[in-house]
This record gives C-alpha cells, sequence and structure tokens, in this order.
C-alpha cells in the first residue's frame, strides 16, 4: 500500500476523491432541505464532514480503489468504486450509531451520500477516459480506412472495442447472420444485416476490406464468408484462431490475411482430457522425431498436460535447437530434456529408456519424402523407418513401457511408393511385436509390464515440412507459375495440432496391435487448393499461371485410408475408427529384419521387387504415358 501512495497520481486521485466526498455530503442535505439547511442542520453537517470524508478515504485506500488507472476505466472499476462507497457508508451508518447522542445525521443524508458519491467518482473516471481517448484518437479517427466486421459475437465486439483505438480501420458496420441482432448496436456500431447483405452494405460505405471476426464458427461459414468477399474483389482479413486466443498467445486486435488453412479448417477435437491427464500427467513422456513437424507439435500438446519430464529426440541438432528455443520463450516448468539421437541406435535407444524410464513414447521419427525416398535411397528409407521402428519398439518392449505409439501414413495403404511401404512394415512390425501371448496378457489384466503398440494412420498436415502449401505460398509470392503434378491430384488434409492431439488420444484409447484412422473429412482438389490461394493473395487467376508437370516417382493420385482387404470399427471417439488389418507374427518380423539387413548392398529394382513379398498390396507406380498425361492436362485447360 505504501508503494501505491509514493505515485503522484495516486495523491490526485484521492485528493480528487475527498473533494468529490465532501461535495456530495454537502449536496445530500441540499437536496434533504430543499436548498434550505437549518442552522441546526448545518452545524451538525459542518461537524460531521471533518471526520466523515477522511474516514471514506481510509476505507478507499484500504480497499485497492487506486490500483487501477483512469484512462483505462472499465467495469471492473465502477465494481471497486461500488464495492468502496458502499463499505464507507456503512462504516459511516455504524459510528453515527454510537455517536447518536451528540451529532444527528438525517437518515436520507446516509442514503443520498453514497449515491451521490457512486456517480460522482464514476463519472469522473469514465469523463477522463473519453477526454482522453478522444485526445489521443479522436482527431485522426475520420482518416482511418472504413472496415465492416463480419460477426457480432464476443471476438466481433472486443475487435471493435480495439478498433476504436485504431488509426488505421474505421468499423463502420456489423454482419450477422443472427436475425436477433439485426438493428442492435455494439458500442455503438449498428448490426446492419447478414453477411449475405454484404455487397449492398460494402457500396454503401465504399469499403474496401472487410474483417471476419468469427474465431469459434464452423469453417464452412467461414468459407462461405471468404469467398463471398473475393467475389466482390474486397480484401478479406481475419482474428487469429480460438485457441490463440484462449492462450493467450495473441490479441484480438492481431488480425491478418485469410489463409488457405482457414479455408481448410475443421471442427475442433474433442479430447478425453481426464484420461490424458492420467496418462501424462506426472510420469516421464519421450518422443522421437522430436524436432518434426508432428513430432514438434505432439511436445507442444503434451506439455499442456504436465508430464514430470519431456525427453525430446531426434537425430537433427538444429530441429531441437529452434524447440528448445520455442520453449525457452515460454514459461514451462516441467523438466525438458533435448536428446539427439538416431533410432536406429539400439545402444543409445536403450540407455535413453533405461535412464529416464517413459511411461509413453510417441514415435514420430521417420523419412516422409516420397519422391527423395524413392530413387537412391531406397534402402535407406526401409531401414530407417523399418528397422528404426524395430529398435525402438523392442526397447520400449524390453523396458515396459506402457503405451508405444507409431505415427503412420494413409501412404502406407495400397502403397504405389517405397515409403509408403516401408511405413506399412513399420505399422507389421508393431503388430508383430504385439503377439498373441501379449494380447491375451492385456485382455485379462494379469500384466502391467506388458507394453501396448498402438498405430495411428492419417493424411496430409497442413503446413507441414514437404507440404504444397508452403511450395505454393513461394511460387505466389515469385509471380508463378503454381506447379502441379496433375490436374486430377487430391488429398486429405488437417492442421498439426489437431493430427497431434487425435495421436494422443488414439494413444490413450488403444489396446495394443489396434490401427487407428483418423477422420480426414473431405479430400481436397490440389488445382482447387492452389486457385484458392491465388485469389487470397489478392491476384486472379489470369495473373498466376498453373502448370500441371507430371506425377513424381512414386506420387498417387488419390490417397485411401484403408487397404482393400482391411474394414473399419467404430471407437467410442467420432474421429478415429480401428481398422482391422491382417495379423503378422514376431517370427515374421524377424525374418523381414533378416531381409532388409541383407539387401544394403542390392540394386534398388531388385529391392523393390521383393518387396512385393512383405507387402502384398505393394504396387510400383507406372508413369502414365505422355500422350496420356498431355491429354488430361489439354482436357483441364479446356474446363478452365
Amino acid at each position: 500500500m505504501k508503494q501505491t501512495l509514493i505515485n503522484p497520481r495516486t495523491f490526485l486521485a484521492l485528493l480528487h476523491d475527498l473533494i468529490v466526498a465532501t461535495i456530495a455530503w454537502v449536496a445530500a442535505y441540499l437536496l434533504r432541505f430543499n436548498f434550505s439547511i437549518p442552522a441546526e442542520h448545518f452545524q451538525h453537517m459542518s461537524q460531521s464532514v471533518l471526520w466523515v470524508v477522511p474516514l471514506q478515504g481510509v476505507v478507499f485506500v484500504s480497499l485497492g480503489l487506486y490500483r487501477g488507472m483512469w484512462r483505462f476505466a472499465s467495469v471492473p472499476d465502477l465494481k471497486r468504486i461500488l464495492f468502496a462507497v458502499g463499505s464507507a457508508a456503512a462504516v459511516v451508518a455504524a459510528l453515527l450509531f454510537m455517536l447518536s447522542s451528540s451529532i444527528i445525521v438525517p437518515r436520507s443524508v446516509l442514503i443520498l451520500d453514497p449515491l451521490l458519491l457512486m456517480m460522482m467518482m464514476g463519472g469522473s473516471r469514465f469523463a477522463y477516459r473519453a477526454w482522453k481517448e478522444h485526445q489521443l484518437y479522436g482527431t485522426t479517427l475520420t482518416q482511418g480506412a472504413p472496415v465492416i466486421i463480419l460477426g457480432a459475437g464476443e471476438a466481433a465486439i472486443a475487435l471493435v472495442k480495439d478498433l476504436t483505438r485504431s488509426t488505421q480501420w474505421r468499423v463502420v458496420a456489423l454482419l450477422d447472420d443472427d436475425k436477433t441482432m439485426l438493428g442492435r448496436e455494439m458500442l455503438g456500431i449498428k448490426v446492419l444485416g447478414a453477411i449475405q447483405h454484404l455487397a449492398e452494405i460494402h457500396q454503401r460505405f465504399e469499403v474496401k476490406h472487410v474483417i471476419i471476426a468469427m474465431p469459434s464458427a464452423h469453417h464452412q461459414k467461414r468459407r462461405q464468408a471468404v469467398e463471398l468477399a473475393n467475389q466482390l474483389g474486397l480484401e478479406v482479413l481475419t482474428v487469429p484462431a480460438i485457441d490463440d486466443l484462449m492462450s493467450g498467445k495473441v490479441s484480438i486486435s492481431q488480425i491478418r490475411r485469410v489463409d488457405v488453412e482457414d479455408l481448410l479448417g475443421r471442427d475442433a477435437v474433442k479430447l478425453d482430457n481426464t484420461g490424458l491427464q492420467n496418462l501424462i500427467e506426472g510420469n516421464t513422456v519421450l518422443v522421437s522425431g522430436a524436432g518434426g513437424s508432428i513430432g514438434s507439435e505432439l511436445c507442444r500438446q503434451i506439455v499442456k498436460y504436465k508430464p514430470s519430464t519431456l525427453v525430446c529426440l531426434d537425430i537433427s541438432e538444429y530441429a531441437l535447437y529452434n524447440l528448445e528455443q520455442e520453449f525457452s520463450r515460454q514459461n514451462v516448468l516441467i523438466k525438458l530434456l533435448y536428446m539427439t539421437g538416431d533410432v536406429k541406435n539400439n545402444q543409445r535407444v536403450k540407455d535413453l529408456l533405461k535412464q529416464y524410464q517413459p511411461k509413453v513414447v510417441f514415435h514420430a521419427a521417420a523419412y516422409k519424402h516420397v519422391p527423395m525416398m524413392e530413387n537412391g535411397n531406397v534402402w535407406e528409407a526401409l531401414s530407417n523407418n523399418v528397422i528404426g521402428t524395430h529398435t525402438l519398439a523392442q526397447a520400449c518392449k524390453e523396458a515396459g513401457v506402457a503405451k508405444f505409439v507409431l505415427i503412420s501414413t494413409d501412404k502406407a495403404v495400397n502403397p504405389t511408393n517405397v515409403m509408403g511401404a516401408s511405413k506399412r512394415l513399420a505399422e507389421m512390425v508393431c503388430q508383430g511385436l504385439q503377439d498373441q501371448l501379449t494380447h491375451d496378457v492385456i485382455k485379462q489384466n494379469e500384466s502391467e509390464s506388458a507394453t501396448k503398440f498402438v498405430i495411428v494412420r492419417f493424411g496430409n498436415v497442413l503446413g507441414s515440412s514437404g507440404s504444397v502449401i508452403p511450395k505454393f505460398r513461394e511460387q505466389i509470392a515469385k509471380g508463378g507459375p503454381v506447379t502441379i503434378t496433375h490436374p486430377e491430384i487430391t488429398r486429405f488434409f488437417m492442421s498439426i495440432p489437431e493430427a497431434a492431439q487425435l495421436v494422443m488420444q488414439a494413444g490413450l484409447m488403444g489396446n495394443g496391435g489396434d490401427i487407428f484412422v483418423l477422420d480426414m473429412g473431405e479430400p481436397v482438389k490440389i488445382a482447387a487448393l492452389a486457385a484458392d490461394m491465388i485469389r487470397l493473395s489478392g491476384l486472379q487467376m489470369d495473373d498466376i499461371k498453373i502448370e500441371y508437370v507430371g506425377l513424381r516417382p512414386g506420387e498417387k493420385l488419390y490417397e485411401e485410408l484403408l487397404a482393400d482387404d482391411e474394414h473399419t470399427i467404430p471407437t467410442p471417439h467420432e474421429k478415429l475408427r480401428i481398422a482391422l488389418a491382417r495379423p503378422v507374427d514376431e517370427t515374421w518380423v524377424k525374418k523381414l529384419l533378416k531381409w532388409i539387413d541383407g539387401s544394403q548392398s542390392a540394386n534398388e529394382r531388385h529391392i523393390k521387387n521383393e518387396l512385393k513379398f512383405w507387402v502384398e498390396e505393394y504396387q510400383p507406380q507406372h508413369q502414365a504415358s505422355t500422350e496420356t498425361f498431355t491429354t488430361l492436362v489439354a482436357e483441364q485447360i479446356t474446363l478452365h
């Protein structure tokens, strides 16, 4: 309290309130006696004001009334004033009751005084804020560019409040599809209609920009708003995602241009937070490939559930350094360990598991670039993705790790490339280690030490390393052309946080040997994705050329999530299903590893031919003839 009173501004605020309290006390008497105070009551008023006002000041200071700043006076400040004035009135009334023989104060004065005092103190603060904001922003406010906000919820109101202090923007209207909001005013800005009325309203105000302030709305609704604004030639901005706002990473006023990720957005994932808390909290968790796109996001999500230790393992020192720098900027209270190491290094893996004894291991380390693994790196793909998985998985089994979660891919389904086939083999390695004896033990709950191997299979994630979206963004920035391998190519997409969350959820639910398939939604046509990105960049299709360059080695037109001989069963989670694939045993796994080890010096064509024996659904891709591809491209151009 002493530090607060040292501030000169606090003295001024207290002095102001003491003067106002004096005026309120006198005004209460004037109102009580119709501005003609009898001599006897005038004497009582003069005597009482000498101790009533100081007493009120003491109460105000003791209740922390001067912690806030008048310039930012708001509802919480008003609540503090109400409480402080009410408390002071109660103390004054109690003392007057004890001193009733010497000083007489009419009861109406005891009611009028706090009412007047609250109005004067609150009014002064809000008047000062209004004057200060007008002085700072009022003279330049009209120079801001007019903008329409789409949405009238809490995010939109918060944005309007922030933009009233902006010299860059001037909010002229709100649009919302909620009919009950029509005609209402939010901080002086009127809701003029539904979002579909944007065409007429933007002409009325000569608006060139719109801000979409619906962070929690369904992504389809946001997409429709973006498409409507694009059709009208308006520049579309948006507020940060709801997760970023809730986490405190950004504020509502940090508007940005709409990205294609916003158009491909998906509904929020519902997680079994209690179950994940029990799985992770207070335990050690290890993530391999922790510096990669999925691995690093897994680390971010895992930290939220407060493990005792998070071991981040990666072969790339630079990737770990970037992760370490990110976490060092945050107030992370758990123990974070950054370990370099190769998952194929059996001794290194065993030492880490022995020293830190993780309860859960998420295996995200893998080679995943399809064309690069197809030629020149075939054995390396098999070694890293299959032998690396077996080395870590076998070590986890021997160390008694409770859960081993393998991050797989949709490219493992009916693979046409070495990378996909290697990931299918990694899945089968985990299935083989989960032998029938272990299955029986788990089902009967006779042993808590048996490791449960869980496999999670999903498609492309937005913004991951090697993703098509950063590539398109770079090509557009350079003026084109945007290169697409084939006019009909499609892919599934989900956000990195969603993928990481569902991986954790699947890890929680897995009972051993399960292959979880994530709900990837509807497949996205890459050509349509490129067109969206061009338009969102403020350009027209005529400004950026699209070139079709042909499928790359091992690339498929359509990705699948289930192989031909598989089917799925539902789980309690709406976005997770379990694929039932053909089983393999541990003997099969040993033979597989022996084959890979003996193929290191073999010709790559020979390895690919023998790979068909181990992955029956593997069908090496045969490039379409130049004539067929040229015909397809010509048809696509004609359609455009």
